[in-house]
C-alpha cells in the first residue's frame, strides 16, 4: 500500500543565477545556468519518499525529454508512477527560475501537460486514493483534480494536505477548503487566501480559513520557522534552524512532503510540524529544488532524536 499519494505537478527547472532581481527592461549576465527537476508536487513527493514513506504520484507529463526526466527521477526515488499519463502533442511543464546571490528566487511556471490533469485522473486512481494514509496536492495542478482526489481520499479516511502555492488568483472554493485537513501556505499565500491585507496578523488570517472548514493551518515563515493554527488551540510556533543557504528553491515543498511522511507514520501534528520544520531548513543547504532534500536520518540527527 502506498502511504502517501501526491496529485503532482511536474516541471523541468531552468535555473539562472543572477546577482539580484532583474528590473523591467533590464538584462543581467547570469553566473550559471542549469536544468533540473522541479514542480511543487513532484518536489513534495520526493521529499516525502526521502523521509521513508511509500509514495505514489498522479500526474500528467509530455512525451518528451523533460517528461522522461520525470519518469527516470521517480523511478530512482522509489516513487510509484503507475497513474502518470504521458500525453502526446503537448510539452511537459517548465519553470524559469532566477536565483539571487542572497539565495532568494523568482519563478515563472508554464504548466504544459499538467494543465490537462483533471477529475478523470483522480477517478481512475480512486482505489489508490482511498487506500492512502495521506493525500497531498498544491495549487500548481487544476483544482478539479484536487477536489476529486480529496473527495476519494476522505471516502477512505485519508488525511488531506494542500500546499496552496502558488497563491491562486481567485479565492479557493469553499468545497475544496472544507476537504482540507491541513493547509501549508507561506505568509503571503495565507493572507491572499484569506483576502487580507499584508499587515493583517497571521492568526487572524488563519482563523478566517478555519471558519471555512479547514482543519488546521501550518504557516511557513522562512528562516523564522513556522506556526500552526487549529480551532480551540493556542497557536504553536517553532523557531527556524540556522543554516548556510545555497538557495531556497523547494524549501516549502520539502516542508509539505516531510510533514506528509511524518503524519503517514502516525505522528501527531505537533511532532510532524517539528519534523517538517527541520527538513525544510536542511533543504536550503544545497542548490536546486531537490539537491538539499534530506533523508530521515539527517532530520533525526538535527532534531537529536533516535529512529
Amino acid at each position: 500500500m502506498n502511504e502517501v499519494v501526491c496529485i503532482a505537478s511536474w516541471n523541468a527547472d531552468l535555473v539562472s543565477r543572477v546577482p539580484r532581481p532583474v528590473a523591467r527592461g533590464e538584462t543581467l549576465m547570469a553566473h550559471s545556468f542549469t536544468i533540473g527537476p522541479g514542480g511543487k508536487g513532484s518536489n513534495a513527493a520526493i521529499a516525502c519518499a526521502r523521509q521513508g514513506a511509500k509514495v505514489a504520484v498522479i500526474a500528467r507529463i509530455g512525451n518528451d525529454d523533460f517528461g522522461r526526466m520525470a519518469q527516470e527521477l521517480w523511478a530512482r526515488e522509489g516513487i510509484d508512477a503507475t497513474h502518470v499519463e504521458v500525453a502526446d502533442g503537448v510539452p511537459s511543464g517548465v519553470a524559469q527560475i532566477l536565483v539571487y546571490d542572497d539565495g532568494d528566487n523568482s519563478i515563472a511556471v508554464s504548466t504544459g501537460a499538467g494543465a490537462g490533469l483533471g477529475a478523470r485522473h483522480a477517478d481512475a486512481a480512486a482505489s489508490l486514493l482511498r487506500g492512502a494514509r495521506v493525500v497531498m496536492a498544491s495549487c500548481e495542478v487544476p483544482l478539479a483534480a484536487t477536489i476529486a482526489a480529496f473527495t476519494h481520499a476522505r471516502g477512505g479516511g485519508a488525511f488531506t494536505l494542500l500546499n496552496p502555492a502558488p497563491a491562486p488568483a481567485q479565492p479557493l472554493p469553499d468545497e475544496l477548503l472544507a476537504l482540507c485537513d491541513l493547509l501549508t501556505p507561506n505568509e503571503t499565500e495565507l493572507r491572499a487566501l484569506a483576502g487580507a491585507s499584508h499587515d493583517v496578523p497571521l492568526q487572524e488570517a488563519a482563523t478566517a480559513l478555519l471558519a471555512c472548514g479547514v482543519g488546521a493551518v501550518a504557516v511557513t515563515l522562512g528562516a523564522a520557522g513556522c506556526a500552526l493554527f487549529r480551532p480551540g488551540n493556542a497557536p504553536l510556533t517553532l523557531a527556524g534552524h540556522t543554516m548556510p543557504v545555497a538557495d531556497t528553491i523547494g524549501a516549502g515543498d520539502t516542508f509539505t512532503g516531510a510533514l506528509a511522511a511524518s503524519l503517514a507514520r502516525g505522528d501527531s501534528l505537533d511532532v510532524a510540524l517539528a519534523w517538517a520544520n527541520a527538513a525544510a531548513a536542511l533543504s536550503v543547504t544545497a542548490p536546486g529544488a531537490i539537491g538539499g532534500m534530506p533523508t530521515r536520518v539527517r532530520v533525526a540527527k538535527l532534531l537529536g532524536c533516535n529512529l
